[in-house]
């Protein structure tokens, strides 16, 4: 594998009131590098004492004076300073996320560190400018909204884009004046704790950000029920989606759910079909798959599917599992052996409903090393009541299908429990706009896959979730409205 040497991987320990400590139990857990399958180093197992720790540092910062009378455009400045910390430690960062995530280091460095950078200068310029209304309302009155921080927020971000999920969430919450406890994933602490010490170099007060690495049902499930948490954003994976909704429910706190999908790419007859093969592949293999926007269901014309496939094919086998440490690799392993052993279970099903395997299907080794990498996978004959068809694969696994009209195609389309995203490659603007109103999914690309912007907002239909990250729209999930009276009578 390539050199690591010069990056130092320090063990994990909790980051809570500004201070780094040992987890009250003592007991940590190693993070594995997916390419290797080696141990990178170990971290912190928080747990529920940890959690309350972190809950009540969080609440006595964010009712402190020093964080409520802070300027508006004073906060903006911190989470300048962030972004401009991140962006001096940007190839570090991208190679520890590597490391850590397994994802090629190119991407992580052109895609998930440059857009965390965007995010939070992005909602460094919101700060400001979060502002009420004046309301005409009868009588004598002088009637106006606040807009108020939610108060304590518990973020929990999934493996996939660990660093990026953490700015989502982390970013608007701050500008709006929060404090956030932040829950990583427990295969991929790395960034978050290194987001937590640039946080307060560039002097963000302490307590306002608080990491408490662990395992999802001790130190995640501790997060939500906890009193003291006035709100949960999640992202990952439906069920455990609803798990938290339950919890949830005895504090009445509020949730933001970003959840799983199985989102449809739509290819009509009249679609630039070598266009179309090319964003039909991007929107597979992208990040090994594990996307939970992932056009993970290709939906191909009738007549045009010969073609199309043939030519898919061709340009999925350059897509070659590789040590992700270097530039030019395209696909990387998958996060765990769990994630692998996972896919390739998935993988098995197709085979035994009927699926043709047109490619891919098996594990690799990379440089002699027996990391997590599966072959690029590629399935044709897929029926809508295929396992592979219907569920969430997380992995770079696409199924095939047909359909004979449009009218096919969006019922094929619409007709699963998720709703994130979808796609549709047509020349005929009539039909894609028809298209994008008729897909019930919280983003339709039409001609194009994956493309995402911190200005625009991002959330799903169904089962997908509740709730929409980036753009104005996140400043919703982390303020409140209060409406003020004064009798002027």
């Amino acid at each position: 594998m390539s050199d690591t040497a010069t990056l130092e991987i320090q063990p994990g320990r909790l980051f809570i009131g500004g201070e780094w400590q040992d987890a009250a139990s003592g007991r940590t857990f190693d993070t594995i590098n997916p390419a290797t399958a080696e141990t990178l180093t170990q971290v912190a197992e928080g747990g529920a004492a940890d959690v309350d720790r972190a809950a009540h540092a969080a609440r006595e910062a964010f009712e402190s004076d020093s964080w409520q009378k802070l300027d508006a455009r004073k906060r903006g400045r911190l989470l300048y300073a962030i972004a401009d910390a991140m962006e001096e430690r940007a190839d570090e960062l991208a190679r520890l996320e590597t490391m850590d995530n397994g994802k090629p280091v190119r991407e992580a460095r052109m895609i998930d560190i440059k857009e965390s950078i965007d995010c939070f200068r992005y909602y460094a310029g919101w700060a400001d400018k979060i502002d009420g209304d004046v309301i005409p309302v009868p009588g004598p009155y002088l009637n106006y909204t606040r807009r108020e921080p939610v108060g304590v927020c518990g973020a929990i971000i999934p493996w996939n884009y660990p660093l990026q999920m953490a700015a989502w969430k982390v970013a608007p919450a701050l500008a709006c004046g929060n404090a956030v406890i932040l829950k990583p994933a427990e295969q991929t602490s790395l960034t978050a704790l290194e987001l937590a010490r640039i946080a307060s170099s560039a002097g963000l007060p302490a307590g306002i950000l608080n990491v408490v690495t662990g395992f999802g049902e001790d130190a995640g499930a501790a997060l939500v029920a906890h009193p003291q948490v006035d709100k949960i954003a999640f992202t990952g994976s439906t069920a455990v989606g609803k798990i938290i909704q339950r919890q949830a429910a005895d504090t009445l706190k509020r949730v933001s759910l970003e959840l799983g999908g199985k989102s449809p790419n739509i290819v009509l007859e009249d679609a630039d079909v070598d266009a179309a093969v090319r964003g039909a592949s991007m929107a597979i293999f992208y990040n090994t798959g594990q996307a939970c926007t992932a056009g993970s269901r290709l939906l191909v014309h009738e007549s045009i599917r010969d073609e199309f496939v043939e030519k898919l094919l061709k340009r999925a086998a350059g897509f070659v599992p590789g040590d992700p440490l270097d530039p030019k690799t395209r696909l990387g392993p998958l996060v765990s052996q769990e994630q692998m052993d996972r896919v390739m279970g998935y993988i098995e099903q197709g085979k035994n409903e009927g699926g043709n395997l047109l490619m891919g299907g098996d594990r690799v080794e990379v440089n002699g090393k027996a990391g997590y990498f599966i072959n690029p996978t590629i399935f044709g004959d897929v029926t809508s009541r295929m396992t592979i068809a219907c569920e969430e694969i997380f992995g770079p696994v696409l199924a095939v299908q047909t359909f004979s009209d449009m009218d096919e195609a969006l019922e094929i389309g619409n007709s699963t429990e998720y709703g994130l995203a979808a796609a549709v490659w047509t020349k005929d603007v009539r039909k894609a706009h028809v298209a994008a109103h008729r897909l019930r999914a919280g983003t339709v690309w039409i001609n194009t896959y994956h493309n995402l912007d911190t200005a625009s907002p991002f959330g799903g239909y169904k089962q997908s979730g509740y709730g929409r990250e980036l753009g104005r729209h996140a400043l919703d999930l982390y303020t409140q409205v209060k409406s003020v009276w004064v009798n002027l009578g």
